[in-house]
């Protein structure tokens, strides 16, 4: 099949069309940047802009397929560029499927669009969406995949998948972040440290979305679904973190502050940043406290009946493949 990935520069875009590749498919890769090892791997790329609906509409000639993986992502920025990119970007590629007959859509989304203020312990799939967001990524991401889910219909399918904290060997956010922030002293555990979160090995997270693709029709489960994904059981976030720090040969996070404290803050420093409009993202949000602080883990058993998805990569084996022994 002819197979187009957007953003498929990024962490998990590569390695997404690494599988598709793999499985004899034709990959192409929509972005506003050339990238080298794409086209190392023999990917295409296609340059423009998720918010130009001509430049996106003429890329997806002769697709078969899409992945919409591209978005803006971060904790802190101008909700402008959020929308435009993750909202009437999504916009643009619904539209750009229907002038081009593609009929399926795989989107990807994240479980912040169900996270609101308290803990979520095994939550599935009928959680509603959060009414009270703290950032402008997971609020765009949920106006997006409500979009990708109402666009369902007998000539496109579509399906989101949340696939939480993805790390791998050559991860540029989350393990680097850490041991940035562990290096500089910013790093400090929230709350009582106990917290359960789900986390993602790369190559699950690509298989989920390859069984996805798979079993995508108008007449199958998925079409018009929302899914969860991650590992075989939560982490501790702290231990997991610590146990990170410690291959690294840094030393383990033991200093806590408590949750309220740090989502003072996180809304102190918002504040501040805004009001005289500082560059940079701020060492504190409230989304990152509450992030930090609650336990947000889900059930995966409707990805594992729908289209088959279990982790193939236990936790151990990925910090193992991560970061060594």
């Amino acid at each position: 099949m002819n197979i187009l990935v957007t953003g498929a520069g990024g962490f998990l875009g590569t390695h997404l069309s690494e599988g598709l590749l793999s499985k004899g498919h034709k990959v192409w890769n929509f972005s506003r940047t050339k990238h080298p090892q794409l086209e190392a791997m023999g990917v295409e790329t296609i340059c423009g802009d998720l918010r130009d609906e001509t430049s996106v509409a003429k890329a997806f000639r002769g697709m078969d397929v899409v992945f919409h993986v591209a978005s803006r992502v971060g904790i802190w920025g101008k909700y402008k560029d959020f929308y435009q990119t993750n909202v009437a970007g999504t916009e643009s590629v619904i539209k750009a499927c229907r002038i081009n007959g593609i009929t399926k859509l795989i989107y990807t989304s994240t479980p912040s669009v169900v996270f609101d203020w308290g803990d979520l312990c095994g939550a599935d799939e009928a959680a509603p969406y959060s009414r009270r967001f703290h950032g402008h990524y997971a609020k765009t991401k949920a106006m997006a995949e409500q979009l990708i889910l109402q666009a369902n219909d007998d000539k496109l399918s579509t399906v989101a998948l949340r696939p939480h904290l993805i790390f791998g060997p050559d991860d540029p956010h989350l393990v680097p972040r850490l041991l940035n922030a562990a290096r500089q002293g910013r790093l400090k555990i929230v709350g009582t440290g106990k917290n359960l979160v789900d986390v993602t090995y790369i190559q699950n997270a690509v298989d989920a979305h390859l069984l996805a693709f798979e079993k995508l029709s108008p007449e199958s489960a998925l079409a018009g679904q929302a899914y969860f994904i991650g590992q075989e059981r939560p982490v501790v976030l702290w231990d997991f973190i610590n146990e990170i720090l410690s291959r690294h040969n840094l030393p383990r996070i033991t200093k806590k502050v408590p949750e309220g404290i740090a989502f003072g803050v996180g809304l102190f420093c918002e504040s501040w940043y805004k009001l005289f409009r500082i560059n940079g993202e701020p060492p504190m949000t409230r989304f990152v406290s509450l992030q930090f602080s609650r336990s947000h883990y889900f059930s995966h058993q409707k990805a594992n009946d729908d289209f088959g998805y279990k982790p193939s990569i236990s936790v151990e084996q990925a910090l193992d493949l991560t970061v060594g022994k």
